[in-house]
């Protein structure tokens, strides 16, 4: 094992990719109940480029604490170098995966080793490479959590309201807006296993990747309005969110629910004269739900679609394929 430094990419100021540095800092020590990580992989997550930009996209009263300099990332795949002595659940030389200390952005993904919590972690599917696997833990625990089990208690910052997943079978439709993106395309995959009936939204470039997951019905928002093609729907996950979320509420039946994965502000007159629920949840790291997920990916249930991969040294080129959009799938820095 290494005993002194290694490369990680930090923040020193916020602005656009060129603010991504590469930086040789101390390798970190495990603490008790974590395990130091040879990271092979990092997935790149919005959170990641919410940090670069000092979450100005987010209300000030839900922003989270932290100083600068920081090593942005939240999601590893890599193997165990060392165990703090009180962890019993991982050993050294395990190939493991996760979502690191979210919704803290105190994960420090972006770097050559990572020290981290054994209760985020999971061993990773022996299916899947480190790459896929890196892409998986936000993108996937965001899917599981809004629609599969909460696994939580932990109030959303954004809502008073206990976000409640809805049972989903044959006899449910869901909508999925963004469904070509990291968590579009997981939780489409997921809500098929459940036997629902999925109308994927995105632009036409990404249908027949989509139908390859499992869509029943696409729609190119591109030409297409949704809510004026489609109405009677039990649920829609809107994986973009934003302002214009409120839109996709005249598609939804009587008793149907909305979740919006990111921040969007609705009218609850609107909401209550319709007949809806709106809820949603906050991310948080979750090793058993990651577990669960890890046998889905690892049996090709659930497939991780990877869009582009890129060194750890060239973050800054992965930030700016980030902010060209029209993702699909997961965007994923090579370390090892």
């Amino acid at each position: 094992m290494p005993t002194d430094t290694m490369r990680a990419i930090r923040l020193h100021e916020h602005g656009g990719p060129e603010v991504l540095r590469d930086d040789e800092v101390p390798i970190p020590e495990p603490r008790p109940g974590e395990v130091l990580v040879r990271v092979h992989a990092a997935g790149i997550n919005p959170p990641d480029w919410y940090l670069r930009d000092g979450m100005a996209n987010l209300p000030p009263e839900t922003r989270p604490k932290f100083s600068l300099p920081v090593i942005p990332g939240t999601d590893v795949s890599g193997v165990v170098e060392a165990v703090a002595v009180d962890v019993d659940g991982f050993s050294v030389g395990d190939e493991v995966f996760g979502l690191l200390r979210f919704p803290s952005f105190e994960g420090s993904a972006y770097a050559e080793y990572v020290a981290a919590r054994a209760s985020d972690l999971a061993l990773k599917p022996a299916g899947i490479d480190h790459v896929h696997a890196a892409g998986a833990p936000m993108a996937g625990l965001t899917a599981w959590q809004f629609l599969i089990d909460l696994g939580h208690d932990h109030p959303s910052p954004f809502q008073a309201a206990k976000h409640r997943p809805v049972p989903l079978d044959a006899d449910t439709t869901v909508l999925i807006n963004g469904a070509a993106g990291g968590v579009g395309h997981i939780a489409l995959q997921l809500a098929k296993w459940r036997g629902a009936h999925v109308i994927a939204v995105a632009s036409g470039a990404h249908e027949s990747f989509l139908r390859e997951l499992g869509a029943d019905q696409f729609i190119d928002y591109t030409k297409s309005r949704p809510e004026e093609l489609v109405h009677d729907v039990d649920l829609v996950l809107d994986a973009v969110g934003g302002p214009d979320s409120s839109r996709f509420l005249r598609t939804l039946k009587r008793g149907g629910s909305q979740f919006p994965v990111f921040f969007a502000e609705f009218d609850e007159n609107e909401t209550a004269k319709l007949g809806v629920t709106v809820t949603a949840t906050q991310v948080r790291s979750n090793g058993a739900q990651l577990a669960e997920l890890g046998r889905l990916l690892d049996a090709g249930t659930v497939r991780v679609a990877v869009d582009s991969t890129f060194p750890l040294a060239d973050a800054r080129r992965a930030h700016e394929r980030a902010a060209r959009g029209h993702i699909q799938g997961k965007i994923v820095l090579t370390v090892a």
